[in-house]
């Protein structure tokens, strides 16, 4: 704060501080025309049956007819890319935003006003790369979803020991190595979620200045040995879960895989659904949640997993 006790302002040169910052003046400028705005909703809270909570259903999350409208508070994924992996369709470039294009529709109808969108993606290939992040985020605008940032998860030691230089010391053909992943961050509607039944907060400080970051730094998993293709590790979700929901909330993962969401929900006290149309990696994420249980040997747990409660 200033020496007279007031906040700072937007200038034509920015301010070092951020305490009772008034960015009134910047938010009202011409370059948000064409972006989506928040819409002036009343908070709505639809209660999913509870048979279809902790629950992975093997189908096509195109259509999530399980899930009312507004029942959902987070939505946390990472998508197949479409490059050829064993879960994979070939599918156009097209084709693919079109089929990911209505798995965001659907997420947007079943999420409460203000729910939050979290999707972890790569971009791909090198001649040319494609920039899969922006084509996303585009789509994902075009919904009307409002964009609240973007994480760069640094996957450091852990990234494939990838040794495709191109032109090896030369200026010829050299070829950037991603040791990087992209997590986009949307709202539904609002930027701020409501919380009208007083539900508890889990989050430690310590946590909550680490995951408020631009910047992830942790490892990623093995696939050989989670038993999936493209597994993330269990830490991803867990940070969104703990940053944008409270405890006793649903958990969205509609290309679920090896149940990583499913395990961090469980660990946070929340309910999950997921969605998966591999019959095999369904029964992976179910083995994987009930291994979780018995070695925890959580009574409560258990009692969570069976009856769909919460009081972890």
């Amino acid at each position: 704060m200033n020496k007279k006790g007031k906040g700072t302002k937007t200038s034509k040169f920015g301010v070092p501080g951020r305490i009772n910052h008034d960015s009134s003046q910047f938010y009202a400028s011409r370059l948000y025309e064409d972006f989506p705005t928040e819409k002036k909703v009343k908070y709505v809270e639809s209660t999913i049956p509870k048979e279809n909570l902790n629950k992975i259903f093997c189908k096509s999350c195109e259509n999530m007819e399980e899930l009312p409208d507004n029942s959902v508070h987070l939505m946390v994924t990472s998508p197949p890319y479409n490059v050829g992996k064993e879960y994979d369709q070939n599918l156009s470039f097209t084709e693919y935003r079109e089929f990911l294009k209505k798995v965001w529709k659907e997420v947007y109808r079943v999420l409460v006003p203000g729910g939050r969108v979290c999707i972890n993606i790569a971009n791909l290939g090198r001649k040319p790369y494609i920039p899969l992040h922006a084509f996303i985020i585009k789509d994902v605008l075009d919904i009307g979803f409002l964009m609240r940032g973007e994480i760069i998860w640094n996957k450091g030691s852990s990234a494939s020991p990838s040794t495709a230089w191109g032109s090896w010391l030369s200026a010829k053909n050299p070829t950037l190595r991603d040791v990087h992943e992209y997590i986009l961050v949307f709202s539904k509607d609002t930027f701020k979620r409501e919380n009208p039944k007083k539900r508890e907060s889990t989050i430690s400080k310590e946590e909550f200045l680490e995951f408020t970051r631009s910047v992830w730094t942790f490892p990623a998993v093995s696939a050989k040995k989670i038993g999936h293709p493209a597994p993330f590790p269990e830490e991803l979700p867990y940070r969104f879960i703990q940053l944008y929901t409270f405890k006793g909330e649903v958990v969205l993962d509609p290309f679920i895989g090896s149940g990583q969401t499913a395990i961090a929900a469980i660990k946070t006290g929340r309910y999950y659904v997921g969605y998966e149309i591999n019959e095999e990696y369904v029964k992976l994420a179910d083995k994987r949640i009930k291994n979780f249980l018995h070695r925890f040997k959580s009574p409560k747990l258990f009692d969570y997993i069976k009856k769909g409660t919460t009081n972890v």
